[in-house]
């Protein structure tokens, strides 16, 4: 008899509702932390990898070079200011040697944009797997309304004062340069073979098979051939630890 009571009563609770003492033990015992815990120290690191800023919209995020050996090279990246106010920024690398940046620092006017062009040291060597490991910072905050330049302070960007500095951390990637090809009959003049990475990093075939036999036309034995490779041989390399859950030597 109390047992046909206890069980109706449990009966009743659970059609109400899990009750709080199961409830208690199965957040105790299965339930994963939510995504946004466990990724919410990434995303404090770099407040602007979507794109959009509280005070900056970067575009892009990802600073990419055409990789090319004993030349220089540039790329851009354009700060886009959607609020009233007038916002100071600041660009800092982890190998100021290597990149030459214009302008380091600026003013970004309400609802304006400034372009900022990043250029590489020629380079003697390509750096192993075509990876790069250098970053860049670039960091923004609120100025006074009609600063200029000649106006931005380093105390302005000091956090310790209470100022609030969005931080956002930029990536250098590589990519591989535009190929010349001799031009063939039923294509198109000034068009030439281009290396492509898929997302989950496999190299295109064809467009292999065609700077390889564009190259073998040339007879072209030129350092540009040995990055090529190079760059090639890493992207399998990166796609069969990405398949297979391998990690590099």
């Amino acid at each position: 008899m109390v047992g046909s009571m206890f069980f109706s009563h449990r009966l009743k609770q659970a059609r109400g509702g899990v009750t709080d003492e199961a409830r208690e033990s199965f957040s105790s015992h299965f339930l994963l932390p939510a995504p946004e815990n466990r990724f919410s120290s990434r995303l404090q690191d770099c407040v602007g990898m979507s794109n959009g800023g509280e005070l900056l919209q970067i575009d892009p995020v990802e600073l990419q070079f055409p990789f090319e050996l004993k030349k220089q090279i540039s790329c851009s990246m354009q700060l886009t200011n959607k609020s009233d106010n007038y916002v100071a920024f600041k660009v800092k690398t982890t190998n100021p040697k290597k990149y030459c940046v214009r302008p380091n620092t600026g003013i970004v006017m309400p609802h304006s944009s400034s372009d900022v062009k990043v250029t590489m040291q020629a380079q003697k060597e390509a750096p192993p797997d075509m990876q790069c490991k250098d970053k860049f910072l670039l960091q923004s905050v609120v100025a006074s309304p009609g600063a200029a330049a000649k106006d931005i302070t380093p105390e302005m960007f000091n956090k310790e004062s209470g100022n609030y500095v969005e931080d956002c951390k930029l990536k250098v990637v590589y990519v591989p340069p535009q190929l010349p090809s001799p031009v063939r009959e039923g294509s198109e003049e000034g068009s030439s073979p281009r290396a492509s990475v898929s997302e989950n990093g496999a190299v295109n075939t064809s467009e292999f098979n065609n700077i390889s036999r564009a190259y073998n036309e040339q007879q072209d034995n030129s350092s540009e051939v040995i990055f090529m490779s190079k760059y090639l041989f890493a992207s399998v390399r990166i796609n069969i630890v990405t398949i297979y859950g391998l990690q590099p030597e």
